[in-house]
């Protein structure tokens, strides 16, 4: 199976510019995507939440990127919560 898509020559741009790239959000191209775009990702996800309807995939995206670019998070917490439950 071969897959052609622009994106994915977006993909190859990212990676060639920058072959370290820990993050394809780092990248300017992806990361103005997503900037772009973020407000209304939210609504999609809370309106779904409100109304019941699973999105498992599209809310882990967004906390998977809430938490990766997000400077400080409360690590104290789920510091707290291992030490309460033993991890």
């Amino acid at each position: 199976c071969i897959i052609r898509s622009a994106f994915l020559g977006n993909i190859r741009d990212a990676y060639e510019a920058n072959p370290e790239l820990a993050f394809l959000g780092s990248d300017d191209y992806f990361k103005g995507i997503l900037q772009s775009s973020l407000v209304a990702w939210r609504k999609v996800a809370a309106k779904s939440l409100e109304a019941g309807i699973p999105m498992p995939c599209t809310t882990s995206a967004l906390t998977f990127l809430d938490g990766y670019t997000t400077a400080r998070l409360p690590a104290n917490l789920l510091q707290a919560q291992r030490d309460y439950f033993g991890a």
